[in-house]
């Protein structure tokens, strides 16, 4: 959709831009810290061309790259080199629809791939990764934002690969998993680790309860957690041209515990009320307990019921909810306890503690006294029981994405550091890389990198500092 075109029927931040560029020297507002010194990656949906029908999450990935030194700053942006996008790119129009699927005119020789490499974005190992979870990770040449190609470890990996893999800060070593690991829409999970030298020393697979969307999953010290949550798989419904993922609550909510180094047949499945979660602040061991921070919803937003009915907005909506998994054998149910009646998504911590107990925690926020109440536009700073320790909000229109933590320094506390976000300006239409003092978000921002352009909403990023 042109630029002019989406800006005249709806002001959002959802529709593409249609460039490539290079900002070698942005203006800054304020004043960058000088111990930010390296690039926030960010990665999000783009579509190269308007398809008919398409989910939003299924856009082309493009990346952002903000690089910070010394007080200056500079952007970098560029679509990945997706099968798919490079078709798409030969071809001067869409091939594909939603969720992979080829569009009925598309030329058989065309390749079969859809991947869009567009959700999240990290560095391990020495390789960038572009990522999403219906493929293999995309390797990404840091600086340049060149694509080099899937990565499969020399073979040790196959099929769909998280993104939202989890690195173990003690160990370096990287957890992953993969849904539909048997094919689309199937029950199957893969999971496996990356060690901290980039080999592969573990890749298996397990039968779930039902064929589910597995968007993110849980890494404590010594154990992994897969929730299987009702936005359900169906390959039925997506051949009688329904949708191949919907809301189904009766389904249940279930979540599997197993040991880090134990073996799948040893999962123990956990029940509660049906909800939905895409994202996972932090979880941890307390005693014969497992603690998880989520992101949950009631219903699922943005999928339908199987007969094409949404889901209630009311109900549509994420709030910060504690898991706690009692170990000891004596029940099968995980208990469910909201932390907040906020709306927000996008939960971040000081990597550093991930997996282990932390006491600072940030995610995007809605201003309730909006009109536009779903739009992310603020930040909570919590603690580790979910207390809120500060908020910020944007001007009215204003939107945020994910905060992502840095921290000041190796050594520095837990806590102690910068968030950065990126901020469309709705009555500029343009973006500002945003920078807080972590432990002071009511304050707002020490320092905006100001943008002549927008960088539309996206999914996630993160920091990788100066060699």
């Amino acid at each position: 959709m042109p630029e002019a075109v989406a800006t005249r029927t709806a002001r959002t931040n959802l529709a593409p831009i249609p460039m490539e560029c290079d900002a070698p020297f942005l203006k800054i507002v304020g004043e960058l810290p000088r111990e930010l010194n390296g690039t926030l990656y960010r990665n999000g949906p783009n579509p190269q061309f308007d398809s008919p029908g398409a989910h939003w999450f299924v856009g082309d990935g493009m990346l952002h790259a903000f690089h910070l030194e010394n007080g200056r700053a500079s952007y970098r942006n560029r679509w990945v080199r997706t099968p798919k996008w490079q078709a798409e790119h030969d071809a001067g129009r869409a091939l594909f629809g939603g969720f992979g699927r080829r569009l009925p005119d598309t030329p058989a020789s065309v390749t079969q791939d859809g991947g869009v490499a567009n959700t999240n974005i990290i560095f391990h190992a020495g390789r960038l990764l572009a990522l999403e979870e219906a493929h293999l990770p995309t390797e990404i040449e840091p600086g340049t934002l060149t694509t080099r190609g899937y990565c499969n470890y020399g073979g040790g990996i196959a099929g769909p690969f998280t993104a939202h893999p989890k690195i173990d800060p003690v160990t370096g070593e990287m957890v992953f998993f993969g849904y539909n690991a048997a094919g689309p829409l199937t029950p199957a999970l893969s999971f496996g680790s990356v060690n901290a030298s980039g080999a592969v020393t573990r890749f298996e697979r397990f039968e779930a309860p039902y064929a589910s969307m597995v968007h993110d999953f849980i890494v404590t010290e010594h154990h992994m957690l897969f929730p299987i949550l009702p936005i359900t798989g169906s390959m039925a419904r997506a051949m009688a041209g329904q949708p191949p993922y919907a809301w189904e609550p009766d389904k249940g909510a279930y979540v599997g515990v197993m040991k880090r180094h134990g073996s799948a047949a040893d999962i123990v499945w956990f029940r509660a009320e049906s909800c939905y979660v895409f994202h996972v602040m932090n979880a941890w061991e307390h005693g014969n307990r497992i603690v998880a921070d989520v992101m949950q919803f009631e219903e699922a937003p943005l999928f339908p019921h199987p007969d094409g009915r949404p889901t209630y907005p009311d109900k549509s909506r994420a709030r910060l909810c504690r898991w706690t998994f009692d170990l000891s054998g004596n029940t099968d149910r995980f208990t469910q306890t909201y932390l907040d009646d906020l709306t927000g998504e996008f939960p971040r911590i000081d990597e550093r503690r991930a997996g282990l107990a932390s006491h600072h925690g940030w995610y995007a926020c809605a201003n309730p006294q909006l009109p536009m109440f779903g739009a992310l536009s603020g930040i909570v700073h919590v603690d580790g029981k979910g207390a809120r320790l500060g908020k910020y909000h944007l001007p009215a229109g204003d939107t945020i994405s994910e905060p992502v933590f840095v921290a000041r320094g190796g050594d520095a506390a837990e806590g102690d550091g910068w968030l950065l976000a990126a901020v469309w300006r709705a009555g500029e239409n343009r973006s500002d890389l945003a920078v807080f003092n972590a432990t002071d978000v009511e304050a707002g921002p020490v320092a905006l990198v100001q943008l002549g352009h927008r960088v539309p909403d996206g999914f996630h990023g993160n920091w990788v500092g100066a060699a």
